[in-house]
């Protein structure tokens, strides 16, 4: 089912990803409330006025019942338990569409987002900007594979994209209602959430911070799934791969008449004796290859297409769990 719309009457709604992340839950929300009490004082604003949202995505651990008996205990914390395991961004949109705030904040839930940096998110929406985003200015605990492919990824974005997307900023940012209320507008299933806030416009801006290294637990972004999200990032806002496989045919085909007329060139006007395997070979792979190629990328377009004609809902909830 789709969540309901509810006119805002908070001040702050903050909306956190869950999945499998039983171990660091204690230590979340015990920031959670530090950082609440913090934002209360800092901008003069009633307990009541802040709302936690944690997006329960299908965690198979035992995230969910600590999360129920939370949100069902603690004022000010609301549960929203998806039916099943509908990815990230996903979460992120149900958790969206639920906020009651004037402003929304999103953050991951393994505390390499610092909860306390919201206050300066915050700060800096009040000057008159509709989008604050936090730009990585260093990555405390990752890989150096998983740097230099977000690195490359977000270069590549930012090349490919018609529109200014923001280098080294993930999905943690502050937005105003106005923005939110166009992002929830957008329902299109194939989601790269940092990418549907930069094309809304508006005025936007970043600050940098230091992410912090994953407290507990591993992180869930697989080999596949990064291959996923770059992959509906891409085909999301740019038709350059298509570009891509019209040129490399139409320069296929230039070399395959030059080569063409080199070979009618030997057979008619020398005694030279054409040797055929090879050449031909060669050809056949690199045509092959390119053919392929080309066809795997129209594919992908092909199968978003196909996902957005059947209209389906782009999650289900299973309940909200509130005290």
């Amino acid at each position: 089912m789709f969540a309901k719309k509810q006119v805002a009457q908070v001040t702050l709604s903050v909306v956190i990803p869950i999945y499998n992340e039983e171990k660091i839950i204690p230590e979340l929300i015990s920031r959670l409330k530090q950082f609440r009490t913090s934002f209360c004082q800092r901008f003069k604003v009633k307990d009541t006025s802040v709302e936690f949202l944690l997006v329960n995505d299908g965690s198979k651990d035992l995230s969910f019942p600590l999360l129920k008996d939370i949100c069902e205990t603690e004022a000010g914390f609301r549960l929203v338990n998806l039916s099943r395991n509908h990815g990230h961004q996903l979460a992120i949109t149900a958790g969206i569409d639920c906020t009651r705030g004037k402003a929304v904040v999103v953050m991951d839930g393994d505390l390499q987002d610092p909860p306390e940096f919201i206050l300066e998110l915050y700060a800096k929406l009040e000057e008159g900007y509709d989008v604050v985003y936090a730009k990585r200015k260093k990555r405390s605990g990752e890989s150096w594979f998983k740097l230099f492919t977000a690195k490359v990824f977000y270069r590549i974005m930012k090349s490919v994209s018609k529109f200014d997307i923001p280098l080294d900023t993930g999905d943690f940012r502050i937005m105003s209602r106005r923005v939110v209320e166009v992002l929830s507008s957008m329902r299109e299933t194939h989601r790269y959430i940092r990418g549907l806030i930069s094309w809304i416009g508006y005025k936007q801006i970043g600050i940098e911070y230091e992410r912090d290294e994953r407290k507990q637990g591993v992180t869930k972004f697989s080999l596949t799934k990064m291959i996923k999200f770059a992959l509906d990032g891409i085909t999301s806002f740019s038709t350059i791969p298509l570009k891509i496989s019209s040129y490399l045919g139409i320069i296929t085909a230039i070399f395959g008449v030059l080569y063409a007329c080199h070979a009618l060139y030997l057979k008619y006007f020398t005694d030279q004796t054409i040797q055929g395997w090879t050449s031909i070979v060669i050809i056949v792979l690199v045509l092959g290859g390119i053919q392929l190629f080309s066809l795997g990328i129209m594919g992908e377009y092909l199968s978003r297409i196909h996902d957005e004609s059947k209209h389906r809902p782009l999650y289900v909830i299973e309940d909200i769990y509130e005290k």
